[in-house]
């Protein structure tokens, strides 16, 4: 028999959960079955868009897509009146719970918080994130009850708290845990692994030289911790010197492309030969470090707006923010790193090195939601076509993160989809012309046009 504070213990938990699946909003399975129709399919594989289509669904996963003459007949429609659809888009780097207006602490992670900045991604058709180190232990619950049902929200994926050495560069003070040995490292990964961790992250970076970087036997020691839990391990890397000391010790993608000097065939090679990805290139990252030493032209945008707080507006806009992110002694430097950034993007994926799209949101001024579609716009710019564009943010996206269930509109995979009032093959900045958002086959709020 259970003593009375087991058994009030219990009954907390049971309270936490009921709490928490319905602040999640995780809808139980129905067996309502919509026809989706009237629109121009744009499914993610990159082949042409398909006129006048249709989509079945049913409890949230898709039974058929294809031209309309070829639908099923059943009893609920929706005519999405000429519409643009294209899968939900995935987010291969964000940081998520820890900001408040362009405050960033451990302070502010809650699971409050964590449903807001999901609530922002899903309302700008970004319907799954991979949170890139900077978790708190609550990210798998939501996780778990996000994963028992149907979510109405955006999906995550989730590296727990990644791997930072004692001392040096990256995680978020409160919550990362460095390590100082390679034996440290190894009980951090096998930690992480133990709570459900998706990936394990680490941080191998000097801070341009200010910090001291982790050394190659605890780096090692973190791949092969993660490699022994059946986990991949992605990367903050900065320079080309430690994207090839990573793959040689095994690592599976980097999560920010290289900005020191130009990837050479060797790394190309190396990458190539082991199965690397480029989980994220971090385009739009790179130019929001020095975007805002000046008024950024976007400020007033209505899209742009919605990401953020009028006070976090505000902060960006002011004279004195942009002076001190302007007076920053590496400011100066930063261009640079992005054309860097740029240009080992492209090399990297004309070379045939599978990439996703990723873009570090989260930290102040990285803005969530938004980011996505500014990293589609320098992905263009970069050379990319607006299909492999797309694609990358799908299809790609969902590859890197191993989730078969989502990232193209064909049966049996989720009914992440949006509804765009224009034609984003023409131009890529169409993907913001949202009308509807729907996760899971639910239709969520999304950004006001």
């Amino acid at each position: 028999m259970r003593s009375a504070p087991g058994n009030l213990l219990l009954c907390m938990l049971l309270v936490l959960a009921a709490l928490m699946a319905g602040f999640l909003a995780v809808q139980p399975a129905s067996a309502e079955t919509i026809l989706y129709r009237n629109f121009t399919l744009i499914d993610g594989r990159g082949g042409p868009a398909v006129p006048n289509a249709a989509m079945l669904v049913a409890d949230g996963r898709i039974l058929w897509a294809g031209p309309m003459a070829g639908a099923p007949e059943v009893a609920v429609s929706v005519d999405l009146g000429g519409k643009w659809v294209i899968p939900g888009l995935i987010d291969t780097h964000i940081h998520i719970g820890n900001l408040h207006d362009l405050t960033q602490d451990e302070k502010f992670y809650s699971p409050e918080n964590v449903e807001a900045d999901l609530r922002t991604y899903g309302s700008f058709g970004i319907t799954t994130v991979a949170i890139m180190g900077t978790d708190k232990d609550s990210i798998f619950q939501i996780r778990a009850l996000q994963r028992a049902g149907r979510p109405m929200m955006t999906r995550i994926y989730t590296a727990g708290q990644g791997i930072v050495f004692r001392g040096g560069y990256g995680g978020v003070p409160g919550i990362n845990r460095p390590v100082a040995t390679a034996k440290e490292a190894a009980a951090e990964v096998d930690a992480q692994a133990a709570k459900g961790a998706d990936y394990i992250k680490l941080w191998l970076d000097d801070e341009l030289g200010t910090m001291p970087k982790m050394p190659p036997e605890i780096s090692k020691a973190v791949i092969d911790a993660a490699h022994r839990n059946g986990l991949k391990v992605y990367a903050h890397i900065f320079y080309l010197a430690d994207a090839k000391r990573l793959v040689a010790e095994g690592i599976d993608g980097f999560v920010h492309s290289v900005r020191d000097l130009p990837v050479d065939q060797e790394l190309i090679d190396m990458m190539k030969a082991r199965g690397v990805v480029q989980v994220a290139a971090t385009l739009s990252r790179e130019a929001a470090m020095f975007a805002y030493g000046s008024p950024a032209p976007w400020l007033s945008d209505p899209f742009f707006m919605q990401s953020l707080s009028p006070t976090a507006l505000t902060l960006l806009a002011s004279a004195e923010r942009q002076r001190t992110v302007a007076g920053n002694p590496t400011f100066p430097r930063y261009p640079a790193f992005f054309d860097m950034a740029m240009a080992n993007m492209k090399r990297l994926a004309a070379a045939g090195i599978r990439y996703g799209l990723g873009t570090d949101s989260g930290p102040p001024g990285r803005v969530a939601g938004y980011s996505v579609h500014w990293e589609m716009e320098l992905m263009v710019r970069d050379g990319f076509t607006t299909a492999e564009t797309i694609r990358a943010a799908t299809l790609y996206g969902a590859e890197v993160l191993g989730a078969k269930d989502i990232g193209v509109l064909e049966r049996a995979r989720w009914a992440n989809f949006v509804v765009l009032d224009a034609d984003p093959l023409k131009d890529i900045r169409n993907t913001r012309a949202i009308r509807a958002v729907y996760v899971g086959g639910t239709q969520v709020p999304s950004v006001k046009r």
